[in-house]
């Protein structure tokens, strides 16, 4: 069976108003898992507590880049506790990203936190967007960032949306990583407005094909995100999985 968790920025109105309330309907639409972005104002062990109960797995966190940079131990002490299986960091600021020797240096940076990271048991991994993928100098910074080769100790948690905003194709960066893409981020794109979400399967992107290249690549946890509705966010989240989970388990997937 198909491992499928939401990234909680996805319900963030909600569970700002309601976090345990909100962890509790993700549970009941079926989902195996959760990535955070944000704790809710919880204790580790409390969190821990409330997701058994919810029979829903602590997946992985984007935790910032400065909280990763200058606070490591907390962050890895509270993912510890959580029982968190990877740390995720989801962006870098413009001001530290202006050419290639930047990117070189963050490079390094994200590198020394795997490695911390990794000595706690625990895997690193870093999420795109689009500007990863703008040549600079003739190159993609996205390669820079995950390292070269198979060494590196850096996952790549793949976006398609953004992939494929940029005109890239997916599949292709999935081969490339290969063994380094534990997770997913499963998100379509409006076919009226490229900037826009849709429910997954019903936009412009090819999710069958996208799905195989991800389990040929070894692909562990396929994370929902949609952050654009054009209905009722849990009715198109309740959507996504019920697609995710047929597609995922039929005979040619």
């Amino acid at each position: 069976m198909a491992n499928i968790a939401l990234q909680m920025y996805s319900l963030r109105e909600m569970a700002a108003e309601d976090f345990v309330g909100t962890l509790k309907k993700v549970s009941e639409i079926g989902y195996h898992g959760v990535e955070f972005a944000g704790y809710g104002g919880l204790g580790a062990r409390e969190l821990r507590k409330i997701l058994f109960d919810l029979q829903l797995q602590p997946v992985s966190s984007h935790v910032p880049f400065d909280q990763l940079e200058n606070q490591v131990e907390e962050v890895l002490e509270y993912a510890t506790e959580l029982g968190l299986s990877y740390i995720v960091c989801p962006f870098i600021a413009p001001e530290l990203r202006r050419n290639m020797q930047d990117y070189q240096r963050l490079a390094e940076k994200l590198e020394q936190i795997a490695q911390k990271v990794s000595q706690e048991g625990l895997h690193f991994a870093y999420h795109n967007h689009d500007f990863e993928f703008i040549k600079i100098e003739n190159e993609q910074p996205i390669h820079v960032l995950l390292g070269k080769g198979h060494s590196s100790l850096i996952q790549a948690e793949l976006d398609i949306y953004w992939i494929a905003y940029t005109g890239e194709n997916i599949a292709s960066y999935l081969h490339n990583y290969t063994g380094r893409a534990d997770l997913l981020h499963v998100k379509d794109m409006s076919k009226e407005d490229k900037r826009k979400n849709e429910v997954v399967g019903s936009g412009r992107l090819d999710i069958p094909a996208i799905l195989h290249a991800a389990q040929t690549a070894g692909v562990k946890w396929y994370i929902v995100e949609q952050e654009t509705y054009q209905g009722h966010p849990m009715r198109d989240l309740k959507s996504n999985f019920i697609y995710l989970s047929q597609l995922l388990s039929a005979p040619s997937q």
